[in-house]
This record gives structure tokens, C-alpha cells and sequence, in this order.
């Protein structure tokens, strides 16, 4: 519709021209002079000069509608992000309370040092969006569904309105000067002609006028769209800007201390276990061997008592019994040769007593795990 307007405009600015162009040559052949003619340079200008303007406004309002959904679109998404990242923190959270009652609980650190890290950047992505929206598309919808705007807008189109009807006049003021040269003596056709010029002249006038309103009220309307879609565009790579340093100082930091934790881990030693004796082929005849029960080489009696893998071992016989780091195991019986006996997810056998801990509780997940 804007394509086909600016071509008729272009259309009867040519076909002015014209008809300009032919006045001219009547007036040469000897005719009375023509200097009212409508399409005058000056006019020209203040047209060319409106259609200008209004396109370049259209265009400054269809780039803000854009920024607008834009804006709108990634703060749907952000909101969703926000929803899984505070569950994955909430998860973390309560995986590190819930297996924190071992002394020992490494993965129970880092997930609650993840957790909290998680819930701060989370929070961190909330106030960015609230912001977005605050700083940038509010301000920028407010300008496209404003008055200025559409005030200016409608001066313009008025204006153009206007110029349509003195072309029109001109026309007929054209008509009407040659219909009198042929009929000199008609004074019907002369008081027509009068009343024709009188009305062109006021359409000029006012038109000049209008003109003028529109292209005042244009020019402000596009500086000021200009200079808030530039603000609000600096507003919002700055409001990224800062959320995106916040969230790599965070990022920073508990990956500091999560492979802080992993390097000390890496460097504890694993026991080492002297001189180790395979442990005997049945329980019936470790009965009747390791009599004797013993813990860290003392004499002392010892009882059922739980205890958590700190070291994974492979079992590399039917009689021993495979441990991963983190499960627990209720031993019954330690041998003085750095063995013990007991029992871990259904399954019981041997296994090095150096590559277990013992625990006075064991947490309610890992209960079901034991037996």
C-alpha cells in the first residue's frame, strides 16, 4: 500500500510538471501569464520533504514493534530457563542435605555448592528479564502506540490530502482559462473563474501552512524515535552486559572450588594394603580361621557395625564382593589380615577393610541400598 502511494504521488507531481510546462507555453504564444501555478519548487520541497519523513517514521515504528516482540520472545524463553535452572538447584540442594550426614561426602558438597551457585544465577537471569522489560520494551511500546506518533502521522496524511484537492483545483483553474480565452466575453464563465482562482489560493495557502505543522511535528516525532530506540538499545546490551559478568564471576568461582575439591581427592592416597592374604574360599572355614576379630590391629571384640566405600574394589573372586565409592556396607567380621567380612545390596564377601570407613548412620536413601 506505501509502494503504491509514494507512485501515485510520484505520478502526479510528474503530471503537474506538465501541465505546468504546457501553461507555460500558452503563455509564451501570447496568452495572459500563468505564476499561480500550483507545483512550484518551494512546494516540491515541503512534499518531498513530508514523504521523507514519513517513511523514515514508519520504518523507526516497525523497528521498535520488532524490538518489541523480540524482547517479549526471549523474555518468555528466559522465564522458562528460569523455571528448569531453580528445579535443577532445588534437586542439587536437596541431593547435598540428604546424603550430608557422612563426614565424607564429597559429591554432597559439590552438589550443594552447585545448587546455591545455581539459585544465585538463576536469580541473576530473573532480574535481567524484569529489566528487559522495564527498560527496554515498555518505553519503546509506549512510543509506538503513542500520540506524538500518530499526531504527526495524521498532519501529514491530512496534508497530502489537501494537495490532492489544489491539484485538482489547479486543473480546473487551467480549464477555465482557456474555455474564457475562447469565450472572452462570457460573464458567467469569468465570475467561475474568479471564484475557481480565489478557491486555489486558499488551498495553497492553507496547505502551505499545514505543510508546515506536519513537517515541524514529523521532524520532532523522528528525533525523538531515533533518540529513544538508540537509548533503549545501549540499555539493554549494557543490562546484558552486566548479567553475563555476574554470571562468569560465579561460573569463576565454583568451578575454583569444585576442582579444588576434586584435586584433593586426586591426591589422598589410596591404602595400601601389605602383604595382603586372599580371602579364604568359604565362610564356613573363615569361621573357623579368622576367629579372631580385630579393627586397625587391635585385640578388641567387634561387633555389626555399618560402614561407607571410600575406595571402589573389584572383586576378582566368588567370594569377595564388589564395592563403589559412596555405597555402605554392614560389617560383620575383620580379619587381622586387613580383611573384613559383610554385606551390601544382598550381597555378601570379602573385601579390603582398608577401602571402608566406618559410620555411626547411614542416610535414609541409602537404607534400601544396604539390605
Amino acid at each position: 500500500m506505501d509502494a503504491i502511494r509514494k507512485q501515485a504521488t510520484k505520478l502526479r507531481e510528474q503530471v503537474a510538471k506538465q501541465q505546468q510546462a504546457v501553461l507555460k507555453q500558452f503563455g509564451n504564444g501570447g496568452y495572459a501569464s500563468f505564476d499561480y501555478v500550483f507545483s512550484d519548487e518551494a512546494e516540491l520541497q515541503q512534499h518531498q520533504k513530508l514523504e521523507k519523513l514519513y517513511i523514515s517514521t514508519r520504518s523507526g515504528k516497525h523497528f521498535q514493534r520488532d524490538i518489541v516482540r523480540g524482547v517479549e520472545g526471549f523474555i518468555v524463553t528466559g522465564s522458562k530457563q528460569v523455571e528448569l535452572g531453580t528445579k535443577l538447584s532445588e534437586d542439587s540442594k536437596k541431593y547435598g542435605a540428604e546424603d550430608s550426614c557422612t563426614n565424607v561426602s564429597t559429591l554432597s558438597k559439590a552438589a550443594l555448592t552447585f545448587g546455591r551457585a545455581r539459585a544465585q544465577m538463576e536469580k541473576e537471569r530473573g532480574d535481567l528479564l524484569k529489566a528487559l522489560s522495564t527498560q527496554v520494551a515498555e518505553p519503546l511500546r509506549a512510543m509506538v502506540v503513542g500520540t506524538p506518533l500518530e499526531d504527526a502521522r495524521h498532519l501529514a496524511q491530512r496534508y497530502d490530502k489537501m494537495r490532492q484537492e489544489a491539484e485538482a483545483q489547479a486543473i480546473e483553474v487551467s480549464k477555465r482559462q482557456i474555455k474564457g480565452r475562447e469565450d472572452a466575453g462570457n460573464i458567467d464563465n469569468n465570475l467561475k473563474l474568479e471564484a475557481a482562482e480565489s478557491k486555489l489560493q486558499d488551498l495553497k495557502s492553507n496547505m502551505t501552512v499545514l505543510g508546515k505543522e506536519a513537517i515541524v511535528a514529523m521532524t520532532a516525532v523522528e528525533a525523538q524515535q531515533q533518540r529513544l530506540t538508540l537509548q533503549r538499545l545501549i540499555a539493554m546490551v549494557e543490562l546484558e552486559r552486566t548479567y553475563h559478568q555476574k554470571i562468569l564471576e560465579m561460573l569463576d568461582q565454583l568451578e575454583e572450588e569444585m576442582v579444588s575439591e576434586r584435586q584433593r581427592i586426586e591426591a589422598t592416597p589410596s591404602p595400601v594394603i601389605e602383604d595382603p592374604v586372599p580371602p579364604p574360599p568359604s565362610y564356613e572355614d573363615a569361621n573357623g580361621i579368622y576367629s579372631s576379630q580385630t579393627v586397625n590391629g587391635s585385640g578388641d571384640s567387634v561387633g555389626y557395625f555399618l560402614a561407607e566405600v571410600v575406595h571402589a574394589y573389584q572383586a576378582e573372586s566368588d567370594v569377595e564382593l564388589d564395592l563403589s565409592v559412596g555405597d555402605f556396607v554392614v560389617v560383620r567380621k575383620v580379619a587381622n589380615n586387613g580383611w573384613a567380612e559383610g554385606e551390601c545390596k544382598g550381597k555378601a564377601g570379602w573385601f579390603p577393610y582398608g577401602y571402608v570407613e566406618r559410620r555411626d548412620r547411614v542416610p535414609a536413601t541409602k537404607i534400601a541400598e544396604v539390605f
